[in-house]
């Protein structure tokens, strides 16, 4: 930030003796090398009441402040660009009046009632603009879901596996002051150093540069925490060739309105080991050091410095802790996270939906992806990213999250390319896997599972709407990086390329209905073969196939496997999707079809209409489907037969080091027992003697 300032509490000389010894540290490990300190006393806050003391605070405040900027040695961020060191016009102003606490319902939480609003007053009578605490509330109110804010602090842990990431960690913790619930999320990640820390506290900043990273506003990290509750600590300990640093940061809305700050402030400490004394020395100079301990200790969890610095005690050499306190309500004065519903589980209190169906039907519905997803943090983040590395782990109230891809609960999947043009050019390639849900037709769940760089945005999200079950079962995934999401990654941007992919995905949704209902029971509408940029894959077990396939192809089935074409000749006729669902030309059709049946043509040596006969025909469409069934069904045995290798060969491997460890064994046995006889021997001696 091109400003900081120090938090406007008090002035020097009033914070009284603060004890600032170094931390000395434990030898061995980093994870426990803080000693807790003892005798540590912090004196509370004093706010002045009356004008003359607070122009006297404010003048001292300012000469810290310009100081601060000279040196760069403020630990306090402030969200917002501030006015220059020349022209510092003072800091927040405080109301004498005690404010009643703020509403515990975040939908309410916003209020301009109560005094929240206090008046600035200037110095010099000069305006300036900064951020007020109430910016906080609105800018989180993007979070319609609270299950939307978990995952973008997820997200933020995601793109910490670039640095060496293997694990986060979301349960239940409790406030220390009043033993209510707060929410953790943990990650071992490479941290933050001081000013990673401040950057992620300010707005607007990224340091993610990666084309892959899911992150990309700056502004995830405050809209998620403040959505979930009042306030939010932070804890990180970042390492690097040159030094070890650990910073403790509080956004704390309660801290903000209660004492009717006008604008953001952040208070923060920082730490850096000291490598030839083995203690932590504070960074940033002691002044501004004891002002933001002092205020972190009265508006934390923790009421003394060795209990913050005890929170790293867990998080190792490197990796990032942050505890969400004081969480909303929701409107029947429950928690809007409830942890007690299920012990492994987080979820929404009250936000189970009715099922409208048949009775024989209800139990199956109720258990589906699509209906649990809304109220079951597990079951969320089993779907939340389209792949996640072998190396790392989603440990959900101390049990691991099993990752769950919704292709594999289709059936009769077919692989659809789509290639998005804007402006004449091509944005880019998706493949879309689409299918019907094993449980159809009992299931009236239908739509589309979108994803953006790896990261699920729109669940199940329905491009079509049906009374006469047209559509019904149709699920599909893709993953469309072409398209821009909004800042709390639960929508898109409605540019022009997402509108023509909704309309795509309309088509696509129909298309496959009406070629293949009659597989689940319904009257077939088109009883002729699929748009010839479908890939089939029509059988009722699962495939792991997710290669490209081409627009314009003229084949159903290729042996992707012995890199052969054996049915290429299985061309689509023209005149039978010449149109669309509705009517309209489709883009799929051009010119090089008629090239590829000529060619046909010529490789037979017969005439045109003797050669469109077979590929008419139900007896080769039957031989296609049976041969493209086949060949699934050998790469799932294939891939069955590799993993049973592995298996096998991790199995040897453990029987070998369980037999050296039974060697191992059994020659301390032999010794053992050769020492108990020398043993014997000795005292059969000394008895004989006496």
């Amino acid at each position: 930030m091109n400003c900081i300032d120090v938090v406007d509490l008090s002035s020097d000389d009033e914070l009284g003796e603060v004890g600032l010894k170094p931390v000395k540290l434990e030898p061995g490990t980093i994870g426990s090398m803080i000693q807790q300190q003892h005798n540590h006393s912090v004196q509370s806050v004093k706010l002045f009441s009356s004008k003359t003391q607070a122009r006297k605070q404010a003048s001292e405040e300012n000469k810290s402040s310009n100081n601060a900027l000279s040196t760069g040695q403020s630990s306090t961020s402030v969200l917002e660009q501030c006015q220059s060191p020349g022209d510092d016009t003072g800091v927040c102003s405080t109301s004498a009046v005690s404010p009643a606490p703020i509403c515990r319902q975040f939908w309410k939480a916003g209020s301009y009632e109560g005094g929240l609003g206090s008046k600035v007053t200037l110095q010099n009578s000069t305006n300036y603009l900064h951020v007020h605490p109430l910016f906080l509330h609105s800018n989180a109110t993007s979070h319609k879901w609270a299950f939307g804010a978990v995952a973008e602090l997820l997200d933020n842990a995601i793109d910490e596996i670039q640095n060496g990431a293997t694990f986060v960690i979301v349960d239940k913790t409790s406030n220390p002051r009043d033993g209510s619930p707060a929410l953790l999320v943990q990650d071992d990640g490479g941290g933050m150093d001081p000013e990673a820390m401040r950057r992620c506290m300010s707005f607007g900043f990224s340091d993610k540069k990666s084309k892959s990273a899911i992150g990309q506003y700056g502004n995830g990290f405050k809209t998620s925490s403040m959505r979930l509750g009042a306030d939010v600590i932070v804890f990180s300990r970042h390492l690097d060739d040159r030094s070890l640093t650990q910073s403790i940061g509080l956004l704390s809305y309660s801290f903000l309105t209660r004492t009717c700050h006008d604008r953001i402030v952040v208070p923060m400490v920082d730490y850096e080991l000291n490598l030839s004394s083995g203690t932590l020395d504070v960074l940033h100079g002691r002044e501004h050091f004891a002002s933001n301990l002092s205020v972190l200790l009265k508006w934390s969890p923790f009421s003394t410095e060795a209990e913050l610095l005890k929170q790293f005690d867990d998080i190792g050499s490197h990796g990032t802790k942050i505890i969400i306190y004081n969480l909303w309500l929701n409107n029947d004065g429950n928690s809007e996270l409830d942890f007690d519903y299920d012990e492994k589980d987080i979820c929404i209190s009250g936000d189970t939906k009715k099922v409208d169906t048949i009775p024989a039907w209800k139990a199956v519905n109720e258990q589906l992806i699509a209906r649990r997803y809304h109220h079951s943090l597990r079951v969320y983040l089993s779907i939340l990213y389209l792949r996640i590395p072998e190396t790392f782990r989603i440990i959900l109230r101390g049990e691991i999250v099993e990752h769950h891809n919704i292709a594999d609960d289709l059936k009769y999947i077919e692989y659809i390319l789509y290639k998005p043009q804007s402006v004449g050019s091509v944005e880019g390639a998706v493949v879309s896997t689409i299918g019907f849900l094993k449980e159809a037709p009992r299931v009236n769940i239908h739509g589309f599972c979108v994803y953006h760089k790896n990261r699920l945005i729109l669940p199940f999200w329905q491009v079509v709407s049906y009374s006469d079950s047209r559509g019904r079962g149709v699920v599909g995934v893709l993953e469309a990086n072409f398209v821009e999401p909004t800042h709390n990654k639960q929508d898109f941007e409605r540019t022009s390329l997402f509108q023509k992919l909704e309309g795509r995905l309309k088509e696509m949704t129909w298309e496959y209905w009406d070629y293949h209902c009659g597989l689940i029971g319904y009257q077939i509408r088109k009883k002729s073969q699929p748009p010839a940029s479908h890939y089939s894959s029509h059988f009722t077990g699962q495939s792991s196939v997710q290669e490209s396939v081409g627009l314009n192809k003229t084949y159903m089935v290729s042996d992707r496997v012995k890199g052969r074409l054996d049915v290429a000749e299985q061309s689509i006729p023209i005149s039978s999707h010449g149109r669309s669902m509705q009517g309209l030309p489709m883009k799929r059709k051009e010119h090089v079809d008629l090239v590829k049946i000529e060619k046909v043509k010529r490789q037979a040596g017969t005439s045109g209409k003797t050669s469109l006969q077979p590929l008419n025909g139900i007896g080769n469409h039957l031989r296609d489907e049976e041969t493209q069934n086949l060949l699934q069904e050998n790469k799932k045995l294939r891939a069955k037969c590799l993993e049973y290798d592995k298996r096998g060969e991790e199995l040897t491997i453990k029987v070998e080091e369980l037999k050296n460890e039974m060697r191992e064994v059994q020659r301390e046995y032999g010794q053992l027992l050769a020492e108990l006889k020398s043993l014997d021997a000795v005292k059969d001696e000394k008895d004989g003697r006496d």
